[in-house]
């Protein structure tokens, strides 16, 4: 075999694989049954669901970030003083520079299936200094938590490594990438991303959205 013809057959070879690997990704986001770039879903995790709700709180967020980490505080003094009034609404948005991001948001989608969604996000920040920025799977961590809370071990698990599971991960980090969310974490009110590092920031912005 001549040397161009092995070139020409290398390079037929790479642009197959190319072609393989964009038909692979469109298949993927098909599977999506809304579009994508959506603020909310109707299945997204709702802190607060008042009945006649104002506006509506949504925080793209990563349980390992140590920002998302550092305004937690910050957004439950929003829900205690406008939970009755706001629709506080949880995306996930596990970022791949954090090892143990997506095992934690699985374990809170998990959690979630068998009604705990909110005792797990508040562990997940509650301990995050112990378990944040470690380089080893804590599978087994996540699992004592969901223990601690009574949860069903055996559906914890199989709904911790289910493909349900990861489709729900995987629909926000599509909604966030389709909106431009490039980091966590990252807030929507009124379907508007606001521009916001502290309490009174988020305060003010809620209060402007409630005024309208």
């Amino acid at each position: 075999m001549s040397r161009n013809v092995r070139i020409t057959l290398a390079v037929v070879f790479v642009f197959c694989l190319a072609l393989t690997a964009v038909f692979v990704v469109t298949r993927a986001g098909d599977t999506d049954a809304e579009p994508t770039g959506v603020v909310v879903r109707s299945d997204s995790e709702r802190l607060t669901s008042p009945a006649d709700s104002e506006a509506t709180f949504v925080e793209f967020l990563d349980f390992e970030c140590e920002a998302c980490g550092a305004m937690y505080p910050a957004v439950e003094r929003l829900r205690q003083t406008y939970g009755d009034r706001v629709t506080f609404v949880v995306r996930y948005f596990p970022l791949p520079g954090h090892f143990n991001a997506d095992r934690a948001a699985r374990a809170v989608v998990a959690a979630g299936n068998q009604g705990r969604f909110e005792a797990m996000y508040r562990t997940m920040f509650d301990t995050q200094s112990q378990w944040g920025e470690q380089q080893v799977p804590l599978d087994d961590l996540f699992a004592s938590y969901a223990a601690d809370l009574g949860l069903d071990m055996t559906q914890f698990q199989a709904d911790y490594t289910s493909s349900a599971t990861r489709a729900r991960i995987d629909a926000d980090l599509r909604d966030g990438a389709e909106l431009g969310v490039r980091g966590t974490p990252t807030f929507f009110i009124n379907d508007a991303e606001v521009q916001a590092g502290s309490y009174d920031d988020l305060k003010t912005a809620l209060n402007d959205a409630l005024a309208q």
